[in-house]
């Protein structure tokens, strides 16, 4: 389960209208992706843009543009029944090896190129898929490569995604000493029936055996996965799950509302049975359920941060991959269907193994699609990325774009406060807590009019 908040996360169709308002109503879980990960939407990403990611590649970097890596791992031991990640089970080790050969091999290409221009990474993240699949062999191989090509001598943050029954000690011990310093465990929930039903592969007791021997060995940062609203999951089991989640008392939280995008074992299901509802909780439960979660791990010391994370300690606990990105940081993607963000364009490579695999090993780069946004379409993808925030600076966008956006979007802010989902004050326009959580289904209200009915990815 990816929980980056950021442009690896992408359903296959257009988000479901949700409503704006305070009437209590029942709007159940239909089909379909709301999470708003980028901007533009993906759909409007083409193949014939992908010669300007070449030509982004060949120009020198912004002067003080961070520079991250994103390196996907695509294999899980099985596939979620929510899952709409590339993904791909059943890997043996042979297959697994030429994948790590080929995401350095595309690393060797992007290391000689003019846009890293000297510069050093900033963060390091590993997402899947399941990074946490690998063996220790193969992962010290990896890491030691990428390590050989681009140092991380300056690197800030290496975050790495991790499904609990993956982990041994030998393996935690191994994660560690490559430098991560971020930990994200795949929990989803701490209810066995639960994690069985909705197809994770991991268990409780695997949980509570990876946290601890990880909390002994002293990453510096351990967050933990939550999705409220799974299948067959009730308010009962949710407060148990927040109750568990703080008796652990992880460094962060990530929480997400359950969605069910058209690539999903579900939604398969549903198709097949002619359901149109999803069998999962309706939107204003899992809001309701949000809510109760935030509540309660504030009252344990914990501080919301965004829309789906709280921070035990904002001072040191930082997620400088979600932060430097959503300022426009340089991307640099590496794996199957990966997204990246160079010089202003954005690409993602070929989003199946063996054409990726293919392009690499003949030498290409695996670029399937791009797009090169419009100086307005930039300024839009930074404020509704940080609005996940819960706030924003109008003199930041006033500074970096000679935009007021009090001015340029009056009219939905108009409205968003007039629902008492956002209050403008002085210099910040700040959500409250009920637009923060619904946030992504209001900002749709700042796309551009080309941009609000079309499929989203």
């Amino acid at each position: 389960m990816n929980n980056s908040e950021s442009t690896e996360r992408v359903g296959e169709a257009s988000a479901p209208t949700l409503p704006h308002s305070h009437t209590p109503t029942h709007h159940p879980t239909r089909p379909g992706n709301y999470f708003v990960a980028n901007y533009p939407p993906f759909s409007f990403w083409k193949p014939e843009h992908v010669a300007e990611a070449r030509a982004a590649l060949e120009r020198p970097p912004a002067p003080g543009t961070p520079l991250g890596l994103y390196v996907h791992i695509p294999f899980c031991r099985k596939r979620c029944h929510f899952c709409y990640f590339k993904v791909y089970t059943d890997q043996n080790a042979a297959q697994v090896q030429r994948y790590v050969d080929s995401a350095v091999k595309e690393l060797t290409t992007y290391a000689a190129k003019p846009f890293i221009g000297g510069r050093k990474l900033d963060f390091v993240y590993f997402g899947g898929g399941t990074p946490s699949y690998l063996s220790v062999k193969q992962l010290e191989d990896l890491t030691g490569r990428l390590k050989a090509l681009l140092p991380w001598d300056a690197v800030e943050e290496v975050t790495f995604e991790c499904e609990p029954g993956t982990l041994t000690e030998p393996k935690l011990e191994a994660i560690r000493a490559m430098g991560v310093t971020r930990l994200s465990l795949g929990v989803e929930n701490f209810d066995d029936h639960i994690l069985e039903i909705n197809g994770r592969a991991h268990r409780s007791r695997e949980v509570e055996r990876a946290y601890h021997f990880a909390r002994s060995i002293a990453f510096p940062q351990i967050n933990i996965d939550l999705i409220a609203g799974m299948v067959e999951e009730t308010e009962a089991n949710w407060r148990r799950c927040i109750a568990k989640t703080i008796e652990l008392s992880p460094d962060s939280v990530t929480i997400y509302e359950m969605e069910i995008p058209y690539n999903t074992t579900i939604y398969k299901q549903m198709k097949a049975e002619g359901k149109l509802v999803a069998p999962v909780a309706d939107w204003e439960a899992k809001r309701g359920w949000v809510d109760y979660a935030f509540a309660e791990l504030e009252r344990a010391g914990y501080t919301v941060a965004s829309a789906y994370t709280v921070v035990k300690n904002p001072s040191r606990t930082k997620f400088l991959y979600r932060d430097r990105l959503w300022e426009g940081a340089d991307l640099l993607p590496i794996g199957v269907a990966s997204f990246g963000h160079i010089g202003g364009v954005h690409f993602q490579n070929q989003h199946d193994i063996t054409p990726y695999l293919d392009a690499v090993e003949r030498g290409e780069l695996p670029h399937w699609r791009a797009l090169t946004p419009t100086a307005e379409e930039r300024l839009i993808r930074e404020m509704i990325l940080q609005m996940k925030l819960g706030h924003i600076s109008r003199a930041y966008f006033q500074k970096k774009f000679g935009v007021d956006i009090g001015e340029r979007f009056a009219a939905p802010l108009r409205h968003l406060a007039a629902e008492g989902f956002l209050a403008v004050e002085g210099d910040t326009i700040r959500y409250t807590r009920q637009g923060l959580l619904q946030v992504d289904t209001l900002l749709h209200d700042f796309f551009l009019p080309q941009h609000r009915e079309a499929r989203y990815a």
